[in-house]
């Protein structure tokens, strides 16, 4: 495997957050290839990321941080960080933690499938806990 950096990449020691404040980042399990989600990083969650070893993404939505696990305790240990050619796209390499990643309760969000000859969505995989329990609200 090369590890040595070329030397038209002497510009590159991250992903560019001065193009656009929100980098798209996904999720892939470590051991297995699985594609587990993505999300959104700003600079602040990318060094949180970094410096606890725990993934950390914005929440568009809540427009704060967000620490995966947080409410389900399905948390993501960080194994590896990469990002791409044009620094403007994260691919967090992960141990997910509690078997989840989805907030539907499934090991990935991508659990629909799309049949491309008739557009028909089917279901695979089981969910790993039901979300009505694990983000019921006190």
């Amino acid at each position: 495997m090369k590890t040595d950096v070329c030397s038209d990449m002497s510009e590159n020691a991250g992903p560019d957050f001065a193009k656009t404040a929100l980098i798209p980042a996904i999720a892939q399990d470590s051991e297995t290839g699985d594609v587990l989600m993505m999300a959104w990083m700003n600079q602040e969650s990318y060094e949180e990321t970094l410096r606890t070893g725990r993934v950390c993404y914005y929440s568009r939505s809540r427009k704060k941080l967000w620490r995966k696990g947080e409410e389900s305790g399905n948390v993501q240990e960080l194994k590896a960080l990469y990002f791409d050619c044009d620094a403007d796209t994260i691919l967090v390499k992960v141990h997910q933690i509690g078997g989840a990643a989805c907030h539907e309760g499934f090991r990935s969000c991508f659990f629909r499938r799309v049949d491309p000859q008739t557009g028909a969505v089917t279901v695979e995989g089981d969910q790993v806990f039901d979300p009505g329990i694990v983000y019921r609200k006190h």
